[in-house]
């Protein structure tokens, strides 16, 4: 018997004032793997995602019908704690954003926010959460500098410290290497790869051969719709519906 997924989408449509962006979407996402969002610009990848931690709350003029499920709870639920629901379901953005304070102070912003204020503590996070970012051996002896003076990949990796300090159960990653160089991007491809361990990992990219590389499972999207999902392996080598084939052999897109 298969577990209960940590995600779980029924019908959800999502509307833009009159705009519909996201069509009767279903898809359940297993804990422990890496779900991968494929699909040319503007088809719903990134809107899906941004609905798994309300960041479309944010929108003028969106609403949502369908469910959003998270660990068994609708999360557009009356009386949902948004604030908590960020915590468990972290996310990393596209460009790299890091506050313009320290690294240090980047990372201790979360756990400060929930209310962890001993130094020990902290630093004891920092360091863990750096460690997982793969970027305590560059940070360490800069803990004091301003984040703002790291490379773009390394911005990156502090990001996904940052958002690893909160103890989320699941991390979205919008696009993470579309704005670095090969070697920062493969840096990220192994942490995705070594985090699913600990964590439920959904990712969007534009970069099929990185969704090859990582992603357990792969969801095509197409105008709003998902149009095919399934283990990775399967949708690339034999996708059941033709209009997954002709994006993944470049036809369009």
């Amino acid at each position: 018997m298969d577990e209960k997924p940590v995600i779980a989408v029924r019908g959800c449509n999502l509307y833009y004032g009159d705009f519909r962006a996201l069509k009767d979407v279903n898809i359940d996402i297993a804990a422990h793997e890496v779900t991968a969002f494929i699909g040319p610009s503007g088809c719903g990848k990134t809107t899906l995602i941004k609905t798994f931690n309300r960041m479309n709350d944010l929108v003028e003029g969106c609403r949502i019908t369908g469910e959003v499920s998270i660990f068994g709870n609708d999360i557009y639920a009356k009386g949902t704690d948004v604030t908590l629901l960020r915590k468990d379901v972290g996310m990393v953005f596209q460009k790299p954003n890091p506050f313009p304070m320290s690294i240090y102070d980047n990372i201790a912003f979360a756990p400060r926010t929930f209310g962890i204020k001993r130094k020990s503590e902290l630093d004891g996070i920092i360091e863990h959460s750096l460690r997982q970012a793969g970027l305590w051996g560059e940070a360490k002896d800069r803990l004091r500098q301003n984040a703002m003076g790291l490379s773009g990949g390394q911005q990156q990796r502090l990001c996904i410290a940052r958002a690893l300090a909160a103890q989320p159960k699941i991390l979205l990653m919008d696009e993470p290497t579309s704005a670095l160089d090969p070697i920062s991007t493969g840096k990220i491809e192994e942490l995705a790869a070594e985090l699913k361990a600990e964590y439920t990992i959904v990712i969007v990219t534009h970069n099929m051969q990185q969704a090859t590389r990582i992603s357990d499972k792969t969801a095509f999207f197409l105008l709003g719709e998902i149009v095919e999902y399934g283990k990775t392996e399967d949708i690339f080598s034999s996708p059941a519906d033709k209009r997954t084939e002709n994006y993944i052999t470049g036809r369009f897109g």
